[in-house]
């Protein structure tokens, strides 16, 4: 899967996560919204319409691996915006529980949605022939996507034995530049402001910031006992919270459930490096401590938002878009200083932080087209218009006049906006849509500019420094940064993978790791739980029990299969 994953500074994010995917009044008509100036004269689809002139409504039945808790059937402003200047609505259906599940039980029903976001399941719907080779179409029809991608189309081939495009690569943005983190080890700020802001750099530091803190205040105000750290460990979330912390606290880039040698590109499964092995032992020890939430391994994710929200989870070990419900639900009560600080902590300062790692421009995830779509080529068209630079500005910024506003040429959000939008997120993304549509379509990443000389996106340093409330500036300001990457190792201080990210890269359905990575996660599932909530004293026995388990389950062939793949696409790739 991650995966929603990995994302750290990404991803999904997503991010992965608020991220799939009007005429209003005082707001000016769809096909002008987010000019900003004159970015939209530079799409394909300006001053018409982004259907080869067809306005016809058309509903294309849409699944996403991704949940989106606050999708509003294309209700919302920047929906009825696309619909306006495409005709076409979707009717979406998101993955809940086990979405690799989900989705191979779609792939082998024969009756395929429309548009397919299936992200690392992408391969099951490739083997049972459910989607369109997307060469011809993008080619013929889609300028803005080319225009977007560039020389990196070549990424978004298949394989190496395979060079169809199936999906457009939707979950990074081309020439992302981060400016900001969003994971690491998180902190309240009302635990390091009472503490006098210490250093948190390794995990020592942070348990004993928790654990000074916890002495002081072992309950909220209405008697209820405050949690050191709490993991989320509900189905898929496992990876995000638990496992891969593990390598990227331990000088190890997040390549899913394999480490790679970087000069050799020899294949590990993470868990076998000993290093790791001292990680989950630190776990082990936060919980003989009483400082680990015993609830991490059995609590759902509902569960562990609500405990965000309350404000008494002193402690995560996670990305923002996974804890992010719960924290905007304290920023809405105004409760700021029960928001979470971003650390670059490992299990020792021999360790550097690797949230920032680069991986060049990601292929893999993405829109796929289903053999079942009624009309393919508006189907590419609508998605081109998505890529065009007013697709791109009215995704990100919203509907001129009334999300953004456009003085001298410069694009900026009115300070009352901007404070629903941070202070109120989930009920202003589920009215205006800014944010819905992203991973639908290709399109630029943070730091990259339009025309116009405006940012396509609202994530570049001035807009980030702007959304911080007062606690979180006090915060930064004492750690002497200005965004919280800025307590972070730099992209600079690390080589660009050329294999990307290790979790992105699609593994054929006949290949016998989908098997052995089905064992080793049950395997891991298991024990990474068992060997954390045990005695100190058998931590090392139920390790050596874990390892020899992976070892008898093949583990070693899994490392070789998927050095075939790495290589394969380093390969590719060049």
């Amino acid at each position: 899967m991650t995966k929603t994953r990995k994302w750290p500074g990404l991803l999904l994010a997503a991010t992965m996560m608020g991220g799939l995917l009007a005429g209003c009044s005082g707001a000016k008509e769809p096909n002008q919204a987010g000019n900003g100036g004159n970015a939209a004269e530079n799409s394909n689809a300006a001053g018409g319409n982004a259907s080869g002139g067809d306005l016809k409504p058309l509903t294309l039945s849409f699944y996403s691996e991704d949940p989106n808790p606050n999708w509003s059937d294309m209700q919302d402003d920047v929906g009825k915006a696309i619909t306006a200047k495409t005709g076409i609505t979707l009717e979406a259906e998101f993955a809940v529980g086990d979405p690799v599940q989900k989705s191979a039980l779609i792939a082998a029903s024969g009756d395929y949605p429309d548009l397919i976001s299936a992200k690392g399941s992408i391969n099951k719907f490739v083997d049972a022939g459910a989607v369109l080779n997307l060469t011809d179409l993008i080619e013929e029809h889609a300028p803005n996507i080319k225009k977007v991608y560039g020389e990196e189309i070549k990424r978004a081939r298949y394989s190496s034995e395979d060079s169809a495009i199936y999906a457009l690569p939707t979950y990074a943005g081309v020439g992302q530049t981060s400016f900001n983190a969003g994971g690491g080890f998180e902190l309240q700020h009302r635990v390091v402001k009472e503490l006098g802001y210490p250093k948190i750099r390794t995990v020592k530091d942070f348990e004993n910031a928790i654990k000074t803190y916890l002495e002081k205040h072992p309950t909220d105000e209405k008697g209820n006992p405050n949690i050191g750290l709490s993991l989320n460990a509900d189905d898929w979330r496992m990876y995000i919270s638990v496992t891969d912390p593990a390598p990227m606290a331990t000088g190890a880039p997040g390549d899913g459930e394999y480490f790679i040698d970087f000069d050799t590109q020899e294949v590990t499964y993470h868990f076998r490096r000993p290093v790791e092995k001292e990680y989950f032992r630190w776990l082990n020890h936060m919980n003989a401590e009483g400082l680990l939430d015993p609830e991490s391994f059995v609590q759902k994710y509902d569960q562990y938002k609500a405990k965000v929200a309350s404000g008494r989870v002193l402690g995560l070990i996670d990305q923002d878009w996974n804890y992010g419900d719960g924290e905007k639900a304290l920023k809405a009560e105004g409760k700021f200083e029960y928001g979470y600080g971003h650390y670059p902590v490992t299990l020792s300062e021999e360790y550097k932080d690797t949230s920032f790692w680069p991986t060049g421009f990601m292929g893999g995830y993405g829109i796929a087209i289903s053999v079942n779509n009624p009309d393919p080529v508006r189907t590419i068209k609508f998605l081109d218009y998505l890529a065009s630079d007013e697709g791109q500005v009215l995704m990100n910024w919203g509907i001129e006049g009334k999300h953004y506003e456009v003085a001298g040429g410069k694009r900026a959000i009115p300070k009352d906006v901007n404070d629903r939008k941070i202070n109120d997120a989930a009920t202003f993304q589920k009215e205006s849509g800014i944010g819905h549509y992203l991973n639908l379509a290709p399109h630029y990443g943070d730091g990259v500019k339009d025309p116009s000389g405006n940012y396509y996106t609202t994530r570049f340093p001035e807009q980030i420094v702007a959304d911080f409330n007062d606690v979180e500036k006090e915060v930064l300001k004492a750690y002497g940064a200005t965004t919280w990457k800025d307590l972070f190792p730099k992209e600079e201080e690390f080589p660009v993978r050329p294999w990307g990210a290790a979790w992105n890269i699609p593994v054929p359905g006949d290949s016998e790791i989908t098997v052995l990575d089905e064992k080793l996660k049950s395997i891991t599932w298991k024990r990474i739980p068992e060997a954390i909530l045990a005695k100190p004293a058998d931590f090392d026995r139920i390790w050596d029990d874990y390892m020899a388990e992976l070892a008898k389950a093949g583990v070693e062939k899994a490392e070789d299969l998927r050095k075939e793949l790495v290589q394969a696409r380093i390969e590719m790739w060049k």
